[in-house]
């Protein structure tokens, strides 16, 4: 007999087999799931190492991790998992600009950089992109390059020239009606150019502030840099304040919708076949 106060290997062998179990269904693309613990019906669009992306009938994202029995298909639980992919292994980049995929057998290839681009406001928002959809990236050969700044933008997308096989997305901070953001948006008119944006001034304002422990984010006044009244207000230091943040962040989970949904159409706008 057990000691008063321990457990009984048995005791845990019934636990496990009450413990529901879930058919195990592999992710397709146009697949109609329901998450079971919001409700959200949609179909599947994308899926990354963490979580599936679903789109419902507004064309509205949502995005969900991975759990066991966390879907419903055709009202019956399942267990969704993502596809088995080529294994990438390495992230080094050769000289010419190409990923190495390094293999268990030794070999390995260089990956070259597709020619489409998506282009950012700044070293941070590259930073956070290579951060939380770094994998994806590779895999599909996705160059990120920060413009630091986008006043010149219709300059430089002409200067780029973009094409149905070397196409363009464009990321933008604060791209609301009526600010300086969308007055740069609309004076881009190319086919074969994306331009998208999320509300928040910053792309810090893009994580949630929960993340560090923080119910929301502290009002700025105008006429002071965000970033460094975001600081003074939580009484931190500006300098090296941006590593913790980002790296307080585990997956597309801790940032807000808008900004998910925007990076993630500009990946399948520039990964799309021509």
């Amino acid at each position: 007999m057990p000691a008063e106060g321990a457990r009984d290997i048995l005791d845990e062998f019934d636990e496990d087999r009450r413990r529901p179990t879930y058919p195990t269904v592999t992710t397709e693309a146009g697949m109609v799931v329901e998450d079971r613990s919001s409700g959200f019906v949609g179909d599947v669009v994308r899926w990354s190492f963490e979580g599936v992306t679903l789109r419902d009938r507004q064309q509205q994202l949502r995005h969900f991790t991975w759990k066991p029995g966390g879907f419903l298909i055709n009202g019956t639980p399942v267990t969704l998992k993502r596809p088995e992919a080529t294994p990438v292994l390495t992230q080094n980049v050769s000289a010419a600009g190409g990923f190495i995929d390094d293999r268990s057998n030794g070999a390995s290839r260089a990956r070259v950089a597709q020619p489409h681009r998506i282009w950012v406001e700044g070293t941070h928002d590259a930073e956070l992109l290579e951060h939380v959809w770094g994998e994806e990236l590779r895999e599909l050969g996705i160059v990120v390059e920060p413009m630091h700044g986008a006043d010149d933008l219709a300059l430089r997308v002409r200067e780029f020239t973009p094409t149905a096989d070397r196409r363009l997305g464009v990321l933008l901070d604060h791209l609301v009606d009526g600010s300086k953001e969308q007055r740069i948006a609309d004076s881009v008119a190319e086919q074969h150019v994306l331009i998208i944006g999320h509300p928040f001034v910053d792309v810090w304002a893009g994580i949630r502030p929960r993340t560090i422990g923080l119910d929301e984010w502290p009002n700025v006044p105008k006429g002071i840099p965000w970033k460094q009244g975001l600081c003074d207000a939580i009484g931190v230091e500006l300098d090296g304040f941006w590593p913790k943040l980002r790296n307080s962040v585990s997956s597309f989970v801790d940032l807000e919708s808008s900004l998910v949904g925007a990076v993630e159409q500009l990946i399948d706008f520039v990964a799309a076949e021509a």
